[in-house]
């Protein structure tokens, strides 16, 4: 039963990834990528913690939690950036 489980995840798991790569490749803006590798980072955290569950072991905490990190502070700091881009007036 949980091979079954673990497969099935692994394929959900692995068509949201294409999808974040594509949404990152294609993405008409900025804010677009950035969410998609957020998306991306959020996937990769997840196979992390299904490698944890099955394997039964607490190894990779310590990556998941820098993941995380890596994942927030990034995301913080591009929409503070493009929050700054559009409150300055355009001077033409």
């Amino acid at each position: 039963m949980m091979q079954t489980v673990l497969t099935v995840t692994a394929v959900i798991l692995s068509l949201a990834a294409v999808g974040a790569i594509l949404r990152i490749a294609r993405g008409p803006s900025l804010l677009d990528r950035v969410l998609a590798s957020d998306v991306l980072l959020a996937i990769l955290g997840a196979a992390l913690c299904i490698d944890m569950a099955v394997n039964r072991h607490l190894n990779n905490l310590m990556l998941l939690v820098a993941l995380s990190i890596v994942g927030f502070i990034g995301s913080v700091t591009v929409a503070r950036f493009v929050a700054g881009r559009q409150e300055q007036p355009n001077e033409s």
